[in-house]
């Protein structure tokens, strides 16, 4: 995902229109003009810009009386702007069946199930693929997946860094999380990988190394 656009905006009239917009569903420029008591011009170069960065979408409604008009709503990226507490309700689940003996080795199943399906899902970006090529790759899937990727080359060794743990909480729980994503890497990329430095173990990133060298 992009940088959070409210970083770029101009206070926090486009926060009080996503806002409007999340609780109303849908509104037209007139309608978000009167409840921000400001000018249905300054609305409509908002919602421009909302736009752009791909946060609201326009709909043509047809009404009982008058001609047509745009209905705004938000996008399915804007969604993620909005508190959520997925964790929460993962943790929840997972402690259920933790503290149970006869459900508890399910947990670890399940984080198996977890890397099977993300390896069968990306295995085929993998082929053909130099390991250089499949760690720069990986960096790009773990991008997508919110992971903050760094990537650095030393002397015989490929290194990625990962600056943001989107499931830190689970993680710091049940390292099979931590286990389960190494072994993903290593079977993706076809190499050993070495875990030097985790977040879910108090680092300030996680880091993998490869040899740069594929084995022959």
């Amino acid at each position: 995902m992009s940088p959070n656009p409210f970083l770029r905006q101009e206070g926090p009239t486009r926060q009080s229109i996503l806002t409007l917009l999340k609780t109303k569903w849908q509104m037209n420029a007139g309608e978000l003009a009167k409840e921000l008591g400001i000018t249905e011009m300054a609305i409509r170069r908002h919602l421009y810009a909302l736009e752009r960065d791909g946060l609201v979408k326009p709909a043509m409604v047809r009404q009982a009386m008058g001609r047509p008009t745009h209905m705004y709503s938000l996008t399915e990226e804007a969604e993620y702007l909005f508190p959520k507490k997925y964790h929460t309700l993962a943790l929840d689940l997972l402690e259920e069946l933790d503290e149970d003996p006869e459900t508890a080795l399910l947990v670890t199943r399940m984080f198996e199930g977890r890397k099977r399906k993300l390896l069968e899902r990306y295995a085929g970006r993998m082929e053909g693929k130099s390991l250089p090529d499949r760690v720069r790759e990986l960096a790009l899937i773990q991008n997508d997946g919110g992971y903050m990727v760094q990537l650095e080359q030393e002397q015989d060794e490929l290194v990625l860094h990962e600056y943001n743990c989107p499931i830190a909480q689970v993680a710091s729980r049940y390292q099979q999380a931590c286990e389960c994503e190494l072994d993903l890497f290593e079977s993706l990329l076809g190499t050993k990988v070495a875990r030097t430095e985790c977040l879910a173990k108090g680092g300030s990133r996680c880091t993998y190394r490869m040899n740069r060298i594929e084995a022959k």
